[in-house]
């Protein structure tokens, strides 16, 4: 039987529900004629230009230089730069297309190219002046691998308490500090760089500058020895008294916090179309073995208790992609999508850490040799719950935003 604090409880939500307006989107995740013609693209150029050379990166822990150039040469560095700057002026799905149907044969290629497009080239397309966009856009979009240097020892989940400084000299800045897991930082020829301007502001002084490689004073130290995307250079970037002009700031001066805040929502979907290219990618290497392997003189595959596995992995890989898929489809058309975006990498990161330790499982002895490509996925899934944005970081950024909703 209710009581009275029932009763009232239940009159409250009810005034809610019917007072509230909420603009429920559906999810708008149909492909486009030219997005599939993209994907396909994506697709075959991964298994005819990488997947040859995945065992050699692999084992060399580098990026092939060829496959950088194929990837410049076929505009999948300049996805979203505009036409005028030799880029391919396409969309936000398209970059997200790309990352998945890479991450499908090798997530080393795929972090290089989702960095470039999801983060430095829409900074300098949309904050860069004029000048900045006619100088560093047809690079980007052609012939310079970029790096995105936001993280140091003591500045992770935390980025903005961050010890890199920059003092105005004249009509310089003086960089001077350490940035910490840079990726793309080995072959970079242009960096975004966060550094603070006015220390005495705490976080609303950090600024965005441009950095070229080669500047007096910017070095990269060694790579990362680490568990998976082995041939992704992840390099520590020093600064001392690097010299930048002030035309080379990026925005306003004292918003790069905003800016860092702002466009890493949107790299999250990056990562999140990163793991689901892995989970696919190591699915499909997994059930043409199951189809003929033979146990007790049947194929493992017809056993109804695999069956039942394998149903639910693939029901996880397609929620994945139809999550990361909204999520994209709500940024490009201006609506809001930062409690998607980090559900969406939330999602992803777990579904792939489950599809890789399934998919294992299923191929028994051999999953676990070098042999085949699963204990590459395997350790390559890991990143996802780390970078961009830890699980937990996305969970209170998700229940941060739900209260809001709520209370509001």
């Amino acid at each position: 039987m209710l009581g009275l604090k029932h009763l009232s409880a239940i009159r409250h939500i009810t005034k809610i529900l019917t007072t509230r307006s909420y603009s429920a989107v559906p999810p708008l995740t149909k492909l486009t004629d030219d997005e599939l013609l993209m994907k396909e693209a994506f697709a075959k150029f991964a298994q005819e230009k990488i997947a040859p050379k995945v065992r050699q990166m692999e084992e060399t822990k580098t990026q092939d230089p060829e496959i950088i150039k194929g990837l410049f040469e076929n505009g999948f560095m300049g996805i979203e730069i505009d036409e005028e700057y030799g880029g391919t002026g396409s969309n936000f799905m398209t970059t997200i297309l790309a990352v998945e149907e890479l991450s499908k044969v090798d997530s080393n290629i795929s972090i290089l190219v989702d960095i470039h497009n999801s983060l430095t080239n829409p900074l300098i397309k949309r904050l860069g002046t004029a000048e900045q966009k006619q100088k560093y856009l047809p690079k980007l979009a052609t012939e310079s691998v970029s790096s995105f240097a936001l993280s140091e020892a003591g500045s992770g989940s935390d980025a903005f308490a961050m010890k890199t400084t920059a003092k105005k000299e004249g009509s310089n800045y003086i960089l001077n500090g350490t940035k910490m897991w840079i990726s793309n930082s080995d072959i970079a020829d242009i960096f975004i760089l966060m550094a603070n301007a006015d220390p005495s502001k705490g976080h609303r002084g950090i600024t965005t500058f441009i950095l070229e490689k080669g500047m007096e004073g910017l070095s990269i130290g060694k790579k990362e020895n680490k568990l998976g995307l082995v041939a992704s250079g992840t390099c520590m970037v020093h600064l001392d008294n690097v010299k930048v002009p002030e035309e080379n700031v990026l925005g306003e001066v004292g918003k790069g916090y905003q800016y860092a805040a702002g466009f890493l929502n949107e790299g999250r979907i990056g990562i999140g179309a990163q793991m689901v290219g892995l989970s696919q990618g190591c699915f499909d290497a997994t059930i043409p073995y199951l189809l003929e392997r033979k146990q007790f003189g049947k194929e493992i595959y017809s056993f109804q208790g695999l069956q039942y596995q394998v149903a639910e992995i693939a029901t996880l890989i397609e929620a994945a992609r139809l999550m990361v898929y909204n999520a994209a489809r709500l940024q490009e058309n201006g609506l809001p999508f930062l409690k998607e975006a980090a559900m969406c990498k939330l999602f992803t990161s777990q579904v792939a850490q489950k599809v890789t330790i399934a998919c294992i499982d299923w191929m028994g002895g051999v999953g676990f040799t070098k042999d085949f490509p699963h204990e590459k996925f395997y350790r390559d899934v890991k990143a996802g719950t780390i970078y961009e944005g830890t699980s937990n970081i996305q969970m209170t950024t998700i229940a941060k935003l739900i209260g809001r909703q709520y209370a509001s």
